[in-house]
């Protein structure tokens, strides 16, 4: 089973279409969408079997009725928070989504039946989830409950989903009674009683590091030696449990395990494959859930030894979820084991390799647990998926416009006249059809005049693209220009403003030879983000100098735009919008660090004269692509710090809809309460879609975002407000992407 938080792909408005709600079906595959009133607030669901009853109830069919005149009112729901376990009892024959929901009825989650997914604690382990990951303590701690406690703090540290222990009752497990004076005994068994002897903590001691790593947020696991271990755990309420490879064989304390309806990790270390699938097969005839773990149980385990293609066979010959519990010196194993499909890693902690006992030899120290954490999500997020075809990212569209080629013409050419062969040539940079398109293109009659050097586009070889004179909104409306497209996209069409969008050599640059007369429209200026010698502007930096400089370059963007100001006399206090920085190149930084970098970027705007202009700040999403690549967006991506800041300061801002999606998205923010909160404070608007997480600037419709519902919360929340669609890339084609937004738009905004 999966809580998914992610309800987009399921929720339709219960004043939505039928056609709509078929759509989202179709989408996510999972045969129901869950129909919410205009606050959120779940009314009822709509499956197909609800579909195909209202198809033969209906004389005439009309799939643009209102989804409420269909859907189903007797929906079951639970509350959000429900366990694992009583949600499961939900799941029936048809039935694989269970929507959860707040006190209020309001939407939160759903649950996903998923026969290969299990929860330890609050943790979801599935193919589709991050894995587990375990710091196996164990008796590392050297039976003295303060080092315990400290590994644990530096655990959380790493980022640890969980740390492990494990409790013996010694004088039963060993038939000389746990007597490591037992000259009897062999070597290796009087050399482990010795260490158990010394370095065991008590069942209280344990519990108390137990309650301890809950106070500070990392999931405690243990593992039960022998029943009475079991028995006293029960009774502590360990949430799971790990079964040693020792014990995979130990049926008796396998079965007493499956009986307290706990799920539990097995290591297979060990056990021959027989032995492997006979014990998997006396567990599934009880019922038990459970995940298997790859294990080699050597200290430390030979590098030829490892064997870690077995993993994609266990899971193959078991049909379970899998894992690896490695002891082999250093992780790069167990980072590989993520791409062969591991769901929970184990790995051996300890604070110094010198100590006494078999497992400081193959533990890790505590930074190296750091790294390996972070190497482990890094790999996850750039493993990706087989079952879907390949798209091209949004790094690499950029990468394609700057260094892939193109078609384009080589002569002047009048409508109506045949594009030849020796027309067309192959050049940089790819901002036009791309050159494997040109046997489609040769012989097409010419759509509209061309001049030397234009690009060819879609249209010149599917249709001419549609500019109308005007569009309908109920604000005003504009679209992104630079100085030297101005006249060109701005003409034969009814705006109201456009957006200057400079580079920094645009600051230097004499607008007057593109603009030189008075204009009767209004305008607004993007300020630069990139600055000569790659100086990316940076309001929040700690660098004293680089900061100043940032600032030096804002005031001379505002010097600009009152200079611009005086050829559009129809907007008194235009709009500058800016990026006031917060990236870092490395990763995100912490609440206490936002607070810092805030407080810098109110100080430097207090040191900026923006008489005569309205600075607004720009929403950015939380991996911003800059030149030079992606990096970490810190501030002006969480709603309530936002709302926080221009309630302090008097900053507006300039809310773009696909930078604030994409940071929805990423944190699993509600994206109408993000409306909420943003859209009074701002003055300016972005307009545009959003896949995922840094899918920026798609062309609106084809994302993520439901324009129905934010075209309505923003004439509730930002009435007037003026904006543009800033599709990424929609200049081309003679502003085709801009047309094609506004079209849609339109038509979302009529009443």
């Amino acid at each position: 089973m999966l809580i998914n938080k992610n309800i987009q792909p399921y929720i339709i408005y219960e004043e939505g279409s039928l056609i709509d709600g078929l759509n989202k079906i179709n989408e996510n595959k999972k045969r129901v969408v869950f129909a919410v009133s205009e606050h959120g607030v779940l009314v009822g669901s709509l499956s197909d079997g609800d579909v195909r009853r209202w198809i033969t109830s209906e004389s005439t069919l009309d799939l643009g009725v209102k989804i409420k005149g269909v859907m189903n009112l007797d929906c079951t729901s639970l509350p959000v928070g429900s366990s694992s376990d009583h949600i499961e009892k939900y799941f029936q024959s048809g039935i694989d989504v269970i929507p959860l929901v707040d006190k209020s009825g309001h939407l939160i989650a759903v649950a996903e039946k998923n026969k290969h997914s299990l929860f330890i604690g609050d943790f979801p382990i599935s193919d589709q989830d991050p894995s587990f990951i375990i710091a196996e303590i164990g008796n590392n701690h050297q039976g003295d409950i303060d080092l315990a406690k400290k590994m644990v703090d530096l655990l959380v540290d790493a980022k640890v989903d969980c740390a492990k222990f494990q409790m013996r009752n010694v004088k039963k497990m060993y038939r000389n009674y746990g007597k490591s004076s037992d000259a009897s005994a062999d070597l290796g068994a009087q050399y482990t009683l010795d260490l158990l002897s010394k370095y065991q903590l008590s069942n209280d001691e344990l519990f108390e590091v137990f309650d301890y790593c809950r106070a500070k947020g990392i999931l405690p696991l243990c593992t039960p030696w022998d029943l009475d271990s079991l028995k006293a755990l029960e009774e502590y309420g360990m949430p799971a449990y790990k079964v040693a490879s020792a014990d995979f064989t130990n049926t008796e304390l396998l079965g007493a395990i499956v009986k307290t309806d706990k799920p539990f990790i097995c290591s297979t270390g060990m056990s021959s494959e027989a032995e492997i699938k006979s014990t998997v097969s006396f567990l599934d005839n009880l019922g038990a859930n459970f995940i298997l773990l790859h294990c080699n149980s050597t200290y430390p385990t030979p590098f030829k030894d490892v064997n870690l293609k077995y993993l994609t066979r266990l899971k193959e010959i078991t049909g379970k979820l899998v894992g690896y519990s490695g002891h082999e010196r250093g992780y790069v194993i167990a980072v590989a084991s993520i791409a062969l499909g591991a769901k929970v890693i184990e790995k051996h902690v300890t604070l110094d390799r010198s100590l006494e006992g078999t497992d400081h030899k193959v533990s890790l120290l505590p930074d190296e647990f750091a790294t390996m954490v972070t190497q482990i999500r890094q790999l996850e997020e750039s493993l990706g998926t087989d079952q879907e075809a390949r798209e091209i990212s949004q790094g690499e569209l950029m990468n394609r416009e700057v260094l892939a080629k193109s078609l384009m013409i080589n002569c002047d050419l009048k409508k109506g006249e045949c594009i030849k062969r020796s027309m067309v040539d192959i050049k940089s940079p790819g901002q036009g059809l791309q050159p494997n398109r040109i046997d489609e293109l040769v012989g097409k009659v010419a759509k509209h005049d061309f001049s030397e050097g234009d690009y060819f586009f879609e249209t010149d070889i599917n249709g001419v693209y549609e500019k109308r004179s005007s569009y309908n909104f109920n604000r005003p409306y504009g679209i992104p220009v630079r100085y030297h497209d101005y006249a060109k996209l701005s003409s034969d069409i009814d705006l109201d403003f456009v957006e200057f969008h400079l580079s920094y050599n645009d600051l230097d640059a004499d607008f007057h030879e593109f603009i030189p007369n008075i204009q009767d429209i209004g305008f607004a200026i993007h300020s630069p983000e990139l600055f000569a010698n790659d100086h990316i502007m940076d309001l929040a930096s700690y660098d004293e100098e680089y900061r100043k400089q940032s600032i030096d370059y804002l005031k001379k963007v505002v010097d600009v735009t009152r200079d611009v100001g005086k050829l559009f006399p129809k907007t008194k206090n235009p709009i500058v919008v800016i990026n006031a920085g917060g990236w870092d190149s490395s990763g995100f930084i912490s609440t206490e660090e936002k607070i810092k970098k805030y407080a810098l970027v109110a100080e430097a705007l207090s040191s900026v004269d923006a008489s005569g202009v309205q600075i607004a700040i720009q929403t950015m999403p939380p991996f911003p692509w800059h030149f030079g690549g992606q990096s970490f967006h810190n501030i002006f991506l969480c709603p309530n710090e936002i709302d926080e800041f221009c309630k302090k300061t008097g900053v507006k801002i300039c809310f773009d809809i696909s930078h604030s999606m994409m940071a929805c998205n990423y944190y699993k923010w509600d994206f109408d309460d993000f409306v909420a909160k943003v859209a009074p404070h701002s003055v300016h608007l972005h307009v545009v879609d959003a896949k995922g997480v840094d899918g920026e600037g798609v062309q609106i419709g084809e994302g993520d975002v439901d324009f129905k519902v934010l075209v309505k919360n923003l004439d509730k929340s930002a009435a007037e407000i003026q904006f543009i669609p800033e599709v990424w890339q929609g200049h081309k084609n003679h502003g085709q992407g801009f047309w094609d937004a506004l079209t849609y738009l339109e038509t979302a905004w009529k009443k």
